[in-house]
Formats: C-alpha cells, structure tokens, sequence
C-alpha cells in the first residue's frame, strides 16, 4: 500500500528522531511519494496485461462499477443495472455528467454508452494485440468469433450502446460472475473519437490518452518521474483524498529507500528480511513497520514445456526431462517452500504456504470453500515437500531419462525480476536448497536475471525459461479464472497456455484424442448453472494439475513488510480486476500503522466486511 508523508514536517524534523518525522494531521494532503523500479511499457490500458499499466488505469480510468473497502459492488459510471430472468442480457444505466478531461486536466467530451462499445471492439480487433481481450471475449455473444475474424460485422457482438446512457452486453450462456469482471482493464470506456484520432500513437505517453477517473497522469518521463494529479473534474472527486503521487525512479528502489524514507525523501518503503530485525529492535522504527496486506495473487513453479531459451540452457535436454513426471515430481517433492519463503517472511513463513493455485477464501458454495471441494480437500491440506519422496522420485527419473537419452546434471534456467523484491535471494534459496538435497549431479539450477522491464513479455511470454516463479491474479469470482491459465491455445491460437504450455506435455491423452487437462477444463466450463457440479469439476481439473506436478503451488502473494502511511484496510478490495490499485478513498494517517495496530485493524475490517456482506446479499 502507498502512504502520505508530510514534507514540510518531515524537513523541519528531519534530524530529529523518525518517530517524529512525518507526523500530520489526518485528512487531505498534498503529494504522495514512492520510488518504482519497473517502468511501464505502455499506456495503453486496452492492450497491456501488465500490473504497472494495470496501475495507471485503475486510477485514470473509471469503469461501469467498483467495490468499496468491504469487497461490497457499488455503482461507478453506471447508476444501476439490470438483468434479464435468462442471465443473458445485462443492461446499465449511466451516470450523466461524467468528463473525459485530456493531461492538463482540460474537458474533452461527456463519457457516453458509446465507449463502452468503442472500447470493445478495439480489444477485439486481433491486430491491436491486447492481453487481455480473452476476459472479454470468454463472456460477450460472438466477441470470440469477432476476435478471430470469423464475423466482421461488429454490429453482431453482443455489446450495444442503446442511447448515449443505456449500454447493453449479451452473454453466450449464463455467467453470474459477470459484474465482478468488470473492475478489469479491457472493459474500461475509451473515446472513440480520441482513440481513431491518435491511431497507433494511443498509450504512447500521458498525452495520447484521456481521463475520467480519480487522477490525471500529468507529468510522465520514463525512468525519471511520475505525477498524477487528482482529476478537478471527477465525477466522485469528494472521495478523493490524495491529492497528488510523485513517483521516481530508481532501480536500486529495493535497497535505497528504507534509508531514502528516514531522511524524509520518500513516504513508503519495503523492508526486507536483511534489515527486518534491526527495524524490529530500533526505537525509532519498531512501531513503523507493518506486514502487507494480502491479495489474491497466486504464486506457483511453473515447469515450461516449449523451453526457447538458449543453447547454452540445453533446451533439447530440458524437454527430455520436464516430459517426465517422476523428475517433475522430484523437484516438487524437493521444493521446501517453507525455506523460500523466510527470505521474505522470517518471521511466520509456514503461513505464506499455499498447496493450491485457488488461493483460500476465493469463493465457496453455501459456505464450503472452494479448496475444500473434491480432491482439492486432501491437497490442501498438505506439505508437498518431502525429502524422501523427492530422492525416490529423482531415482526412478534418472533411470528413465537416462533411456531417453538425457544428460545430467539437467540444467534448469531459473529466472528471476531483478526489479522485484527479494526475488534474487529466493532464486538463490532455491538454488542452493535443491542441489543439497538432490545432488549436483542430478540437477544444475541456474537462477539468471531477467530485464527489469518487460519481464513478462521477455520471459515468460516468450518462453525464456525452464521453471519460474509466476503468479496469477483472478479477473473474476469464479475459479475458471485460476484455471484458465493452464488450457491449451485451442485451433485459432487463442487460450490461457502461455504460462507453460501444457499442450506440448507428452501422454496424459484421452481416448478422445484431446489432453486430459483440456478435457477436465471444458467440462467444467460447460456447466453453467449448476454452480455446485460446476466448482466439483473445476476442483478435479486443478487437483490434475498439482498431482501431475504440471506447477508446484507455492504461496499467497508475500511482499513482506513495509513502512507506509495509508490504512490498507481503507482501499477498495476486490480479489479480481484493478480495484486493490486504486488511492480513491484512502486519507492518510498520524503515522504509519504497527504490527499490533495492522492487526487489530484486519481484525476489525473482517468483522465489518461479514456483516457489510450479509446486507449486500439481503
């Protein structure tokens, strides 16, 4: 979370103590500063699939709903909303008076129906690449036939602007999640106009795109600063109460800024494992540092099964041994998670453990969690690391990989964002935990780092690896959007399988002549309107994945601790979509939160969220 600290206070206190340093009166302020690390790659909200672009537009961009700080759906652009007694048609009623506004804050034109729908078919025009169209077309009426150019007549696409505040989806089949998936970046509105008028330049910089959120990304240079401003004329302006972020950059943010936001230079900053303790001990800092907040980002191994790193990595010998499930098993067996996690949390790692890639707490069906659901039930309850399992299944895929030919040590390419927290020493944990046990004869794990920018796309999209650490955030409250992910690209290219190609695996083929996995997939996906059967069978296809060691569930999103002067219990809260980025109602505090005071007030946020549940489904 991000935290306001008062500059000029911090300038007449700076050599004084830091427990004097920042103190402020609650309420509105003036600027917000952090320093970032990872430049985004694009403005182009309808195109990225990055979290740094995903940042931009959840404070830029208003969508047709929002969740308040309970996790509660509100109204944002749309006032109300109905749906048809089929499930198939959704119809939204639109807030008058809603500006677009260009950098300077300038209005350019009134937010109408009609850019919803503009926006739609630019994230289902295949040419503009977006990273995020799937989330669209899985769900609107022959948005996926429009995707892969089997209609050209957009007029088809089951997304209509009725008049200029009546927007309309049609669905292919009943999907009750629907509203939760609005919160994500491809259903955001774009000026049409504005949009044919920039052409490629679109999301080139702060200039070529238009605002109708809480801020205005006034000042953009790349690798230097970020301003954003709040925007004068938003619609919902009296629930913003930051008035301005300043981002820097700094690509040594990660050790630099705990002694950056002593000095009074920055307002928030990670701390990590190294430096934890001497925080902890310290009398000016003991009560300034706080656990993050978790999220619902789910954190998994994933083994790559169309290795396209280079010849140096011996791709060829890396797919010899990935295709066999007893050397996959050896290293999931071999994986003390526990070990890796205390780089990040030293202090309750065994907490951050997750058996399963649907993180608890996701969804339930009449009050059963989903991860108690089928098979899911005895896999998440247990350790997968076992040290004597792992040497047995290693034995075993010695003598096998050996027939096929492969060569040992097997190198395994590690990589790992140089930009993220921590990350580096996970990889070196990993390294030096899995060689002890199961022999450097046996394997060669390289950790390597990648760029600090465009990770995504230069590693993992690309291939460039043999097992890594990935993650997957919901974009909707069902758990297909934690499965998705692992489908094979079905016959127009299109599907979730980027994260490691499990259509390349060799066996595991029905008599159908389809992959096990898919089968499982589309069958879950096939029911409906039975939510009970529909989370029994997508339960089956997870537990597949986690038994055949296709990914090593790993842990919930850990960014360790931090000091920090916002109430993370004060932002919107969603599991899915971009709401969790946003400032919009957060005010800033005395001073930063304690470990007691995060907990007390996590404490008191569950009790309220409970029963603000329990009205909104009255």
């Amino acid at each position: 979370m991000k935290k306001l600290l008062s500059l000029l206070l911090c300038a007449a206190m700076l050599l004084s103590t830091l427990a004097g340093c920042g103190k402020k009166s609650s309420g509105s302020g003036t600027d917000y500063r952090k320093l970032y690390s990872s430049e985004v790659s694009t403005l182009n909200y309808l195109t990225t699939g990055e979290q740094v672009g995903h940042e931009v537009a959840a404070n830029c961009i208003d969508g047709l709903v929002e969740y308040d700080k309970y996790g509660v759906v509100k109204p944002g652009i749309a006032e109300t909303w109905e749906t048809s007694d089929d499930q198939l048609t959704w119809t939204f009623h639109l807030r008058k008076g809603v500006k677009w506004v260009d950098y300077t804050g300038k209005e350019v034109a009134d937010v109408k129906a009609q850019d919803f729908v503009d926006s739609a078919k630019y994230v289902l025009t295949s040419s503009n690449k977006s990273e995020t169209a799937s989330a669209l077309y899985s769900v609107v009426k022959n948005a996926k036939d429009y995707y892969n150019k089997k209609i050209t007549d957009f007029s088809q696409v089951g997304v209509k602007a009725v008049d200029d505040n009546t927007l309309v989806y049609t669905l292919e089949k009943p999907t009750s999640y629907f509203l939760s998936m609005l919160v994500y970046v491809c259903f955001l509105p774009v000026n049409g106009d504005f949009i044919k008028e920039k052409g490629a330049s679109f999301g080139t910089d702060n200039t070529n795109i238009l605002y109708n959120g809480a801020y205005v990304f006034t000042n953009y240079e790349p690798q230097a600063t970020h301003v954003f401003t709040k925007n004068d004329k938003y619609w919902d302006k009296d629930k913003v109460y930051i008035n301005s972020v300043t981002e820097t950059y700094n690509k040594e943010m990660n050790t630099l800024a705990p002694e950056m936001y002593k000095r009074g230079e920055i307002d928030t900053a990670f701390i990590s494992a190294d430096i934890l303790d001497n925080w902890l001990k310290n009398d000016d800092t003991k009560n300034l540092v706080m656990p993050s907040r978790r999220n619902y980002y789910s954190y998994f191994y994933a083994f790559n099964f169309d290795p396209k790193f280079d010849a140096e990595f011996q791709p060829e010998n890396w797919k010899i041994a990935v295709n066999n499930e007893n050397f996959r098993k050896s290293i999931m067996f071999g994986l003390d998670r526990v070990k890796v996690l205390s780089v990040s949390e030293p202090n309750n790692p065994d907490k951050q453990v997750m058996n399963t890639i649907t993180p608890p707490d996701f969804v339930d069906y009449e009050g059963t969690d989903y991860t108690q659901i089928g098979s899911l039930k005895d896999i998440s309850s247990r350790d997968s690391f076992n040290a004597d399992e792992a040497k047995k299944y290693a034995q075993k895929a010695k003598d096998e990989l050996k027939a096929k030919g492969a060569t040992f040590p097997v190198k395994i390419l590690l990589p790992y964002n140089p930009s993220t927290s921590n990350w580096d020493k996970e990889s070196q944990v990993v390294e030096q935990q899995l060689e002890g046990l199961l022999g450097k004869d046996y394997i060669d794990v390289i950790p390597e780092a990648g760029p600090a920018t465009g990770f995504l796309s230069a590693v993992r999209r690309s291939g460039k690896y043999a097992m890594m650490k990935c993650n997957w955030g919901p974009d909707y409250a069902d758990p297909e959007t934690y499965t998705d992910p692992f489908t094979p690209n079905d016959k127009d290219g299109q599907g979730g399988g980027t994260y490691n190609w499990p259509e390349k695996v060799e066996g595991y083929t029905d008599a159908d002549g389809n992959k096990t996995y898919s089968n499982l997939f589309y069958a879950a996906k096939a029911q409906t309107t039975d939510v009970k059967k529909r989370y029994e069978a997508f339960a089956e296809a997870e537990a597949f994945l986690v038994n055949h060691a296709f990914v090593i569930p790993y842990g919930f999103n850990n960014n360790g601790y931090k000091v920090d002067r916002l109430n993370p219990f004060e932002s919107q809260f969603s599991p899915f979509g971009v709401s969790t980025l946003r400032y919009k109602g957060q005010k800033l505090l005395e001073k930063p939160m304690s470990m007691d005071e995060f907990y007390a007030a996590e404490k008191k946020w569950r009790t309220e969220r409970e029963e603000a549940l329990k009205k909104a489904n009255q």
